[in-house]
């Protein structure tokens, strides 16, 4: 039995999944104040035999260490990991390590055909892999928290809007226009988006996943496919790519 775990650690919060057989067995989501401790709970309750560490936010030191030195393999994944697909990004050293396991895990689910995979976090990412095998790049966009954030601390008088709350396309106040606009805003930049990726590849698949992904996922009109554990899935394949099981 294989036991792998992997680690997805956002700008916003932490997420593990334990797979069983290259199968998810169980998820955390953690903040990172208590990232350490509920790792360390996790790796002593399962024993696994390989981990994975994927890292958008800053991790403290400590905590990669204490993970290598309980786990036997240990990948820190960066932009120069080597993957089980082509990587055609230009700039290896700032692409986000978890936009390459998305596009691992969007070609290995959906092989036959382009894939674009829409992750909604801090930053809305737009990432392509064609279907000879090759991730193409995309685009970013602010996600939904950092627009409202933005126009608060960029302005001098408008006010610091949470995303919860009515949400109209004629706003009635400050705080409802600043809505408003946010989410009407991302949704015609996500349907506009994928008018303009269906116009230059009439045969790709779409797939929606990231934190904000269930919020956006009944307001937009295209057909496209949520994947929640996406991220994690991709993680995995890579992690048994650079450690593979002995036969």
């Amino acid at each position: 039995m294989s036991v792998n775990l992997c680690i997805d650690w956002g700008n916003t919060n932490v997420k593990a999944a334990v797979f069983t057989n290259d199968k998810i067995s169980n998820f955390f989501a953690i903040p990172h104040a208590d990232a350490k401790e509920k790792i360390a709970s996790v790796i002593g309750l399962f024993n696994p035999q390989k981990a994975i560490m994927c890292a958008v936010g800053e991790v403290k030191k400590d905590v990669d260490q204490f993970i290598a030195d309980r786990v036997k393999d240990y990948v820190i994944m960066d932009g120069n990991t080597p993957l089980p697909i082509h990587n055609a990004y230009l700039s290896n050293d700032t692409v986000g390590p978890d936009r390459l396991a998305l596009v691992t895990a969007a070609y290995m689910l959906n092989p036959e055909s382009n894939n674009l995979v829409i992750s909604l976090g801090t930053c809305i990412t737009y990432n392509f892999i064609t279907k000879n095998k090759t991730f193409r790049g995309g685009a970013i966009s602010p996600g939904m928290k950092m627009r409202l954030k933005a126009m608060h601390q960029l302005t001098h008088k408008l006010p610091e809007v949470e995303a919860d709350g009515d949400v109209l396309l004629l706003g009635y106040d400050t705080a409802t226009c600043m809505r408003s606009g946010t989410v009407y805003g991302i949704v015609a930049e996500l349907d506009g988006m994928l008018a303009q990726y269906g116009a230059a590849y009439p045969d790709f698949n779409a797939i929606l996943t990231g934190g904000d992904a269930p919020y956006f996922a009944g307001r937009i009109k295209s057909k496209i496919f949520a994947d929640p554990d996406l991220l994690l899935k991709g993680l995995n394949l890579i992690l048994n790519h650079n450690v593979p099981l002995p036969r």
